[in-house]
């Protein structure tokens, strides 16, 4: 179960809500509404994830109606969204792509085979266990993956912005390089300037906003308006048939079942592992991200998420879904909506369920286009320079550490750019000082005395070992005076100050108090609250 407080309030949120049956009778105006606007938000952005995906559109709603109406009870999170991300698109191309060899169709099957086993695997985990293996990778190169996701994303979906067919595209482009190169051909050989007006103004819209007063994006989401706009304008031009979405108008005719043919190939285990790395790390690190924005303080339950994650991608691809992930702009959201628990997320699912089962037509006079233009932004936002420049205040090496993931993520593979990022991390730090011998196992003291509890770092620590040294503050009584002592650590990398800031929220919103010492001995690498911190002398 999570660590929901069963009674009491935090200051200016109010009591805190109750969950399940009792939570659907207390809040079930609030979690309506939110909701509500949350299917405008993700109809859109399911339509648009599945075509970037050269997945059928119907493949992104199943993933967000399962999502809403099954993994959001059986998740260990209370207000994060469920569904289909722009995080997984490269993923689903690729396996697709590899899998199917030339026939997307099949490549399509193959690839929910894969992603069931995923689902599986992510529920044995969970009973494992295993929410904390969220702890071991760098944050920097974390950060990396995603911006090399949102250079590929932006790269692919410039094409199908300005109405080219994105598969030839990619196929005669011959990697990324060529997908740059491309950009003059596409935009001087465009076949409807139509549809280009279409994309360039959903671009628009998607940019323009986060400008507008919250209380417009709060209630009128941006890609619904993209999404109506790009449908009148089509249906004012009589655009060709070919530039619009095709969602099937039988929706239970439309499921498709996976094929287990391909399941023990070397490609589908490469992609059982890509699946499996890339969407639990991203569900956990977002579960994370929210429980700091919840109005009530409420921790997630890292090992129910893997539970529930994976419920959602056994059902969604056994179904003929997308993969899905606790996305992170749904969820922020979600709060902002003035949702109050888990039921928010199944009322989203239920809405999308409605809009495919009653207006089925009307999706399928939405332009291609628009979704594109959508998704351009939503990859320029996962790489936005300001990404970079925030990771850069924190310290060079981390801005490296990110640059080189990110690239290598964009222009060779995913896999290739995390184990890279990862190693190049591990080195520096070894080159700073953390002995080989405690890469994983950093040495810790725990000494405690009536209410006050001394946790001393007694060597080196990187992201390699915050595993081991979280377990170990996980030990600690709820609600004692911890310190934290730095002064016989050598060397602190980012990532473990970091996620000890973290501890430290966490643990005084349980009630007990956390204070840092010996942070006088040593010298940070930049200005930033939790860089990197070498001990002086």
């Amino acid at each position: 179960m999570s660590n929901e407080p069963s009674s009491g309030a935090v200051a200016g949120a109010g009591p805190v809500p109750r969950d399940w049956l009792p939570g659907l009778a207390q809040n079930w105006k609030s979690d309506l509404m939110s909701g509500f606007v949350l299917s405008l938000i993700a109809l859109p952005l399911c339509l648009g994830i599945a075509i970037a995906s050269n997945a059928p559109p119907i493949a992104g709603i199943i993933a967000g109606i399962v999502g809403g109406m099954l993994a959001g009870f059986l998740s260990g999170s209370h207000l994060t969204i469920n569904g289909p991300a722009a995080g997984l698109i490269v993923i689903v191309l690729g396996s697709v792509a590899e899998l199917g060899e030339g026939d997307p169709v099949k490549g399509f099957q193959y690839t929910t085979a894969v992603v069931v086993v995923v689902g599986a695997i992510q529920i044995v985990l969970g009973f494992l266990k295993a929410g904390k293996l969220t702890n071991f990778f760098n944050l920097s190169v974390t950060h990396g993956m995603l911006a090399g996701i949102g250079i590929i994303i932006m790269l692919k979906m410039f094409h199908v912005m300005v109405g080219m067919d994105g598969s030839e595209v990619v196929k005669s482009a011959g990697g990324m390089l060529g997908l740059i190169t491309a950009i003059p051909y596409s935009i001087a050989n465009m076949e409807s300037r139509i549809i280009a007006t279409i994309g360039a103004l959903a671009l628009l819209i998607m940019a323009i906003w986060p400008m507008l007063p919250k209380v417009v994006g709060r209630f009128i989401p941006a890609p619904l308006v993209l999404a109506v706009l790009g449908l009148v304008i089509a249906s004012a031009y009589n655009v060709d048939r070919k530039f619009l979405l095709e969602v099937p108008l039988d929706f239970f005719a439309a499921l498709k079942f996976p094929d287990f043919s391909r399941i023990f190939t070397f490609v589908s285990i490469k992609y059982i592992f890509i699946f499996l790395f890339v969407a639990s790390l991203e569900s956990l690190l977002t579960a994370s991200a929210i429980d700091k924005q919840d109005p009530w303080n409420r921790q997630s339950d890292m090992d129910r998420e893997f539970i529930g994650k994976g419920a959602g991608n056994l059902v969604s691809a056994g179904l003929g879904g997308l993969p899905m992930i606790a996305e992170v702009v749904r969820s922020a959201a979600n709060i902002m909506n003035g949702a109050r628990t888990r039921w928010s997320n199944f009322f989203h699912g239920t809405f999308l369920l409605v809009f495919v089962l009653a207006i089925p037509g009307v999706l399928n006079l939405i332009p291609v286009a628009a979704l594109a233009g959508m998704l351009v932004f939503i990859g320029f936002r996962l790489a936005h320079p300001k990404q970079f420049a925030q990771v850069l205040h924190i310290g060079g090496e981390e801005f490296i550490f990110m640059a080189a993931t990110a690239l290598i993520v964009a222009f060779v593979d995913i896999l290739a750019g995390v184990f890279f990022g990862t190693a190049l991390a591990m080195a520096t730090n070894i080159a700073r000082g953390v002995p080989v011998s405690r890469l994983f196992t950093a040495r810790t003291s725990v000494d405690q005395s009536g209410d006050n509890v001394l946790f001393k770092l007694n060597s080196a620590a990187g992201f390699h070992s915050f595993m081991n040294i979280r377990g170990k503050l996980d030990t600690i009584p709820e609600g004692k005076n911890v310190a934290i002592d730095f002064s016989e650590a050598g060397f602190i990398d980012h990532t473990v100050h970091e996620r000890l800031h973290d501890f430290a929220r966490e643990y005084t919103l349980r009630g007990g108090t956390v204070t840092m010492q010996g942070l006088e001995n040593h010298r940070p690498y930049s200005s930033h609250r939790s860089a990197a911190l070498v001990r002086k002398g």
